[in-house]
């Protein structure tokens, strides 16, 4: 089927009676395609019905839920543009996109974002109204809007139909703010065409068919989630809501769902859960099971194909991840893995499963996939993120950095001409501001940022995000950052996985109060050691981590040490522990803090 706007997916949309799936009050409700076109059209009468024209910018700031997907498609056939916020973000962020981005009106999704926003908007004149979509007393609801244009449709038909037809694929559809790790965020400007280009290239390559179901948990509001949300509808695979984090195992056994796109620490955690359940067993299942973890930590495509590790393999299936694959529903088959460099171990892991992982890359500037690993065996190689997309073209440049060219580059910073020529040369090649390699199979692998790439006191360069990735492997950490601009040596600040640790000084009688206690005590010290040690047998020895510190608090998107996409905020930790990075280099108050270098 042939699409050239985003909205084109509605009026080739496959025939579901069950599409769309979301919770309310404790019930599970379906909208079918037919519900889902109704009610997109009906949204897009009731913009028109309050005045919403072509080009205008609607901020919407919620959860994932069906509406989300009324309220974006009834947005884009009225030609106006969507800014989909993260929830999570500081007032000062809300602020400076619902201003820079010039929305004249905002839809939220709850009584808690209603009493923030309603109050900061006030300092928006641009800002004409704020609806919700839960009932709360006194808010306008977007049920009002959906139900005048229900009442004016034969008024506005004609109308829509004329917009539809005057938006190009080159129109703006949505302004995505980066997330601002390194300053205030900028508003990507994403075409109809960025959009679409990415779904016809990486449809193909979804082992999925129009029968099967997938758990979206990852925020739409964010390009990776909407695209691949996209990807779904274009196939006709029936999408399934989450209703939190916190319940993706119980959904994905309630409903049995075949897939889901995910993040690497949403895999790190269900690993962990797994490891754990498989410490309290005694004796021989106890034994068997971690036979069975070893197996699949010698995982590799070529190896499941032959000889004796075929047959050890297919025992370990039968005997220990069989039961895995029953924890997490029974059908899962494929896991899309991107956001952030996945830990080749964990691919490994769910692989020897049977559940394949295909590792993509990309960025919110290219809509966002770049690469992706296949679904064919062949085409799947663990530790790189997979073959460039025929439709685009990729290269690296004399520094290694990574530069994509092609229908998915954004069309620039909203606003900012200045900064999309930092990114953008005038071969119409972007930057991407990642350090990687081309094998001579045609697969690229990401060996660092550009930006977070430092030098030590001796001139030789160092690639904190391949190091960090190599502790991480470690069951004791959770999250590290490397540091050493300009020292003698590199160290890391590490914040443990707590849940392995309290565990470990349990069964070593290790004795203390809190976390704090626990992270400066000298046998927990001594094993984070041992961890080090034995990783930075893989490392050149200027890689090594010489020193390094405990910190005694988890990092989350919460507390700003993670932005929403689970990335270092490598600013914020430097000064939350700039205290810290001195003791680890030996600075004094009144000496220059180079460990602390932006």
């Amino acid at each position: 089927m042939s699409i050239t706007r985003v909205f084109d997916i509605l009026d080739n949309y496959i025939s579901k009676e069950k599409a769309i799936i979301g919770k309310y009050n404790g019930e599970w409700i379906s909208y079918s395609d037919k519900d889902y076109k109704e009610n997109s059209n009906n949204f897009s009468y009731g913009l028109l019905n309050i005045g919403i024209k072509k080009n205008d910018k609607i901020a919407t700031v919620m959860n994932n839920r069906p509406e989300w997907n009324f309220i974006d498609m009834g947005i884009l056939q009225t030609g106006a543009v969507h800014v989909p916020v993260y929830p999570t973000i500081s007032d000062d962020e809300f602020l400076h996109i619902l201003s820079d981005s010039d929305a004249v009106l905002l839809i939220v999704s709850d009584k808690n974002l209603y009493d923030r926003l309603s109050k900061l908007i006030e300092k928006i004149p641009a800002i004409k109204d704020i609806y919700t979509i839960d009932n709360i007393q006194g808010a306008k609801n977007v049920s009002d809007v959906f139900e005048s244009g229900k009442q004016n449709a034969d008024k506005f038909k004609d109308e829509l139909i004329k917009i539809k037809s005057s938006v190009k694929k080159d129109d703006l559809a949505s302004l995505i703010y980066t997330s601002g790790t390194t300053g205030a965020a900028k508003g990507v400007m994403l075409t109809h065409n960025n959009f679409v280009s990415n779904i016809l290239g990486v449809y193909k390559k979804v082992p999925l068919t129009n029968n099967e179901k997938i758990l979206s948990f990852l925020p739409l509001c964010h390009v990776y989630e909407r695209t691949v949300n996209y990807i779904y509808q274009y196939i006709g695979i029936q999408i399934i809501y989450a209703e939190n984090f916190g319940t993706i195992a119980d959904n994905l056994r309630h409903f049995k769902v075949e897939g889901f796109v995910t993040v690497p620490r949403v895999l790190e955690m269900i690993y962990e859960k797994i490891i754990t359940k498989g410490k309290d067993l005694t004796g021989l299942k106890k034994k068997i099971f971690f036979w069975a973890v070893k197996i699949g930590n010698n995982y590799s495509h070529e190896k499941s194909q032959k000889g004796i590790y075929k047959i050890k393999l297919n025992l370990a299936r039968k005997l220990v991840f069989s039961k895995w694959k029953a924890a997490l529903g029974g059908k899962l088959h494929m896991i899309v893995s991107g956001g952030s460099a996945l830990q080749p171990r964990l691919a490994r892991m769910f692989d020897a499963v049977g559940i394949l992982v295909q590792e993509g890359y990309g960025l919110t500037e290219t809509s966002p996939v770049i690469s992706f690993n296949d679904s064919v065996i062949e085409n799947n190689k663990i530790g790189t993120v997979g073959k460039v997309l025929k439709n685009i073209e990729v290269k690296i440049a004399d520094d290694g950095e990574i530069l994509v060219r092609g229908p998915i580059v954004m069309k620039g910073y909203y606003k900012r001409p200045d900064l999309t020529a930092e990114v953008i040369d005038s071969d119409n090649w972007f930057h991407t501001g990642d350090i990687g390699e081309l094998d001579n199979d045609g697969f690229l692998k990401i060996t660092d940022r550009k930006k977070e790439i430092f030098k030590n006191s001796a001139g030789k360069y160092i690639a904190p995000q391949v190091i960090e990735n190599k502790l991480k492997e470690s069951i004791f950490i959770d999250q590290v950052m490397v540091v050493g601009d300009g020292e003698k040596f590199a160290s890391a600040l590490i914040s443990p996985n707590f849940n392995h640790l309290h565990f470990w000084a349990s069964k070593h009688n290790v004795h203390y109060r809190d976390n704090y206690e626990l992270v400066k005590n000298k046998d927990v010290v001594k094993r984070i050691q041992k961890e080090i040690n034995e990783i930075n047998k893989k490392l050149g020895q200027i890689e090594q981590i010489k020193r390094f510190r405990l910190v005694c608090d988890e990092w989350t998107t919460k507390t700003k040490e993670l932005s929403p996409t689970l990335k270092l905020r490598r600013k914020n930790i430097y000064k939350k522990y700039e205290h810290i990075l001195r003791d680890i280099y030996g600075y004094k108050d009144n000496e220059e803090n180079r460990a602390v270098k932006k």
